[in-house]
């Protein structure tokens, strides 16, 4: 059965909560406050949260819980990469829990949140209830290959040749170093054309067919360069984890935990082979495989998934 979003609602609290003495996080709350707790936790890294990610679950059950992530969306400095790793975000997910007054809660996260919820439910596995995961991303070095260094480029070649456009042909064996040289360097100029071409790139292929409003969104200057240079950073320190395939190689910590992993078939930017081995590595996780989907949370095949994976965690 297709399951539709649930209406658009309101936060009942916006609140700016200081990690750092450098950042400043924004969080909001929304739905039923006696509710289910969840955590939601949005792609990128560098994406922002969006109003439509509070739509994944019934309102009147959940007490939903989102923030920007350091360094984009409403949270400050934007497109800061100091003090900006994975452990620190896994930090300030357990900030928000104790100051929300949260003792165990749901983590609902897609494509690098996917990434981050693992990496949080591996850290504080006592804290987590259920997880639902959208578009595995488990950021090892083949994936990074994948999108960033070619693979992708056989499917999409024409959209390839406008993100290697801004860089010289012979720095191209290595995408992510020649962006990052060029979003962290000196010419402000260059910076905001790579950072758009990057930020393009992703958004031209996220989905089965590309959208040109998409595309024109993901390009704003403002969302393209937090966007783009926190991508960079992360994908050049490899997620600042201890080893390549760490999250798959610590899933142990995990497997008790049940999870619902939705995977578009038709993703080219997250391919379903890394869903099948995390799901074949946890024996408590079901696999939904969305037919007719790309790798964005809007695919109405996944959308349905996800709510249909929430609606059940709820009932």
């Amino acid at each position: 059965m297709n399951r539709s979003l649930y209406p658009p609602i309101e936060p009942y609290i916006r609140r700016r909560l200081k990690v750092s003495d450098l950042h400043e996080i924004y969080v909001e709350e929304c739905g039923n406050p006696d509710g289910k707790p969840v955590i939601v936790l949005h792609g990128g890294p560098g994406a922002g949260c969006n109003p439509a990610m509070r739509r994944f679950f019934n309102p009147k059950k959940y007490r939903i819980i989102l923030f920007d992530q350091r360094g984009c969306g409403r949270s400050t400095p934007n497109a800061c990469c100091d003090e900006n790793t994975t452990w620190d975000l896994v930090a300030d997910i357990e900030r928000i829990r104790e100051v929300f007054k949260v003792d165990r809660w749901m983590v609902f996260g897609g494509s690098w949140g996917s990434t981050l919820a693992l990496a949080y439910a591996q850290t504080h596995p006592d804290r987590v209830t259920e997880m639902v995961l959208r578009g595995i991303f488990l950021i090892q070095q083949r994936e990074i290959d994948w999108f960033h260094n070619g693979g992708c480029a056989q499917i999409h070649p024409e959209l390839w040749e406008q993100f290697i456009a801004p860089i010289p042909e012979a720095e191209r064996g290595d995408m992510v170093a020649a962006y990052h040289k060029r979003l962290f360097g000196e010419n402000e100029a260059e910076k905001r054309a790579c950072a758009r071409a990057w930020s393009r790139w992703e958004g031209a292929t996220v989905t089965m067919a590309p959208s040109n409003s998409r595309i024109q969104a993901f390009g704003h200057d403002e969302y393209a360069l937090a966007f783009s240079r926190i991508e960079a950073h992360y994908f050049i320190n490899k997620g600042f984890m201890r080893e390549d395939g760490q999250l798959l190689k610590d899933i142990s910590k995990v497997t008790h935990l049940p999870a619902v992993i939705v995977q578009g078939r038709f993703d080219v930017v997250t391919p379903p082979m890394t869903a099948w081995r995390l799901h074949r590595a946890w024996p408590k996780s079901k696999l939904v495989i969305a037919p007719n989907a790309g790798h964005a949370v809007s695919e109405p095949g996944i959308a349905s998934a996800l709510v249909a994976a929430t609606d059940a965690y709820c009932a």
